[in-house]
């Protein structure tokens, strides 16, 4: 069993930043897969980043690279997203996710691959 508590959405301007956090707790966690993902409204659900405890393997869609940085504090069990040089089109809830893991080029991509959810937080980006 994991829990998992977001924190740290927000209003922004373009250009701007914000830190998401992300606090997990549950035996597995540390053997889990943690993702971010971010749904608009109107729009599925899409991964934005992801970090493998095991190994310490990141991951991150296109649409974000080089602006994103996921990170992990293991004495604070807390997963964090920096997220720099945010466009109105990053506007959405955030959620974060675990997984014991999956199979497959991508796996960590599937929404249905996460079996544990935070409750997610809202991000707002003003042009």
């Amino acid at each position: 069993q994991v829990q998992l508590v977001e924190s740290g959405g927000g209003l922004v301007q373009t250009g701007g930043s914000l830190r998401l956090s992300c606090a997990a707790s549950g035996r597995m966690f540390r053997r889990a897969f943690m993702g971010w993902f971010r749904q608009a409204p109107g729009k599925e659900r899409e991964f934005v980043a992801g970090f493998d405890w095991r190994d310490g393997s990141i991951y991150y869609a296109d649409s974000v690279k080089g602006r994103f940085t996921i990170s992990r504090d293991y004495a604070g069990n807390t997963v964090t997203l920096l997220m720099n040089t945010l466009k109105p089109e990053d506007t959405a809830v955030y959620y974060c996710a675990a997984t014991p893991g999956g199979d497959g080029t991508g796996w960590y991509r599937r929404v249905n691959a996460y079996d544990y959810w935070g409750q997610g937080t809202q991000v707002t980006v003003s042009s």
